[in-house]
């Protein structure tokens, strides 16, 4: 153990604000993951515009709390509880993803074309959407000002000391905990609630539920549900709907964090996606929660222990490329059909 310690140079990491860090990245990973690893375990193929409607949901969070003004590129002021974008980034994310649907896997599913023709389809639309988003918003990178947040966000238990807030360029500053090493804001913990909220509330709807038995047997087979009395269409249109808003959620959540969005952004978290359902195992809901958490794990080990901080992402894609060779269903995955 002590050789592994060494060998990993574990000695000098400071665990308690990694693992706030792992938490936090890893839940908002796995609530982008989440959209991806639905739509496949119902439709048996990636939607892959799934980034562009984080990136819209994000914008209709955006426009709800800063008004028109949005469509400038700007946020001057935001004159109502910041966090109201969240509900509303996820409506607006759902009903993007039923408009998806209907555009670009409906009519195709109708033919019955390939799931090629379909991942395709997704592609293009995704290229669309961002164009549309360049147009209507603009290129220019959208901030939300620096005290839209406040600034305080919770009684530290007695003991502890606290510095005066920091000042490190983004909204949501929050109080830094001596003792720990830890800089707790109300966004960070903002995004472990609601994703693990999120997370929670999915797991139970398609695991206990009549809908989630309607989309087990809708992705086991068409042909079977219209037997059984299921409309497969409804339960296409609400398994999109629900990754629509799982997208919009993490889109806003990332722009609180960050507070910088552009249009781009959602393909920028494209293949961190698709890496993080790969490893935890394409259609599973829990491989996607544990995949968001390794990938996280592994970035924050890099920054933290390493002096590669900047090959975090290689290391990840490296993981990616293992996995693919050597359990290609992925960790949480059903083994693959032979084909012979």
């Amino acid at each position: 153990m002590d050789f592994l310690i060494d060998f990993f140079n574990l000695n000098d990491v400071q665990w308690v604000p990694q693992i706030v860090n792992i938490i936090w990245n890893g839940s908002l990973y796995s609530l982008f993951a989440l959209g991806y690893a639905l739509i496949f375990s119902v439709l048996g193929v990636l939607n892959l515009a799934h980034s562009a409607i984080f990136m819209w949901g994000a914008y209709v969070g955006l426009w709800a709390v800063c008004g028109n003004t949005v469509f400038d590129g700007q946020c001057p002021a935001v004159d109502v509880p910041v966090w109201w974008a969240i509900p509303a980034a996820m409506i607006g994310g759902g009903i993007i993803a039923i408009l998806v649907d209907r555009i670009a896997f409906y009519p195709l599913r109708q033919r019955n074309a390939p799931r090629l023709s379909q991942l395709i389809s997704s592609i293009g639309i995704a290229i669309m959407m961002v164009a549309i988003a360049e147009l209507v918003f603009g290129k220019e990178r959208l901030s939300m000002p620096l005290d839209a947040i406040p600034r305080r966000n919770f009684d530290i238990p007695d003991g502890l000391s606290i510095e005066n807030p920091l000042d490190i360029g983004r909204i949501g500053l929050g109080m830094y905990v001596a003792e720990f090493n830890i800089l707790l804001t109300p966004v960070r913990l903002q995004i472990i609630v609601v994703s693990l909220i999120l997370m929670i509330f999915l797991g139970f709807i398609v695991t206990q539920t009549r809908l989630g038995q309607g989309m087990r047997t809708v992705a086991f087979s068409e042909r079977v549900s219209s037997l059984l009395g299921v409309h497969v269409d409804n339960i296409y249109m609400i398994a999109f709907f629900i990754s629509g808003a799982l997208a919009g959620a993490a889109g806003m959540l990332y722009t609180l964090n960050s507070n910088v969005f552009l249009p781009s952004t959602g393909s920028e978290l494209t293949l961190k996606g698709l890496t993080v359902i790969v490893l935890g195992g394409l259609g599973s809901i829990r491989g996607a929660v544990l995949g968001g958490y390794l990938v996280a794990a592994i970035e924050v080990y890099m920054v933290a222990a390493t002096d590669y901080g900047g090959l975090a992402d290689a290391v990840v894609f490296f993981l990616f490329f293992l996995v693919l060779m050597f359990r290609p269903q992925g960790i949480l995955g059903q083994p693959l059909p032979d084909r012979a």
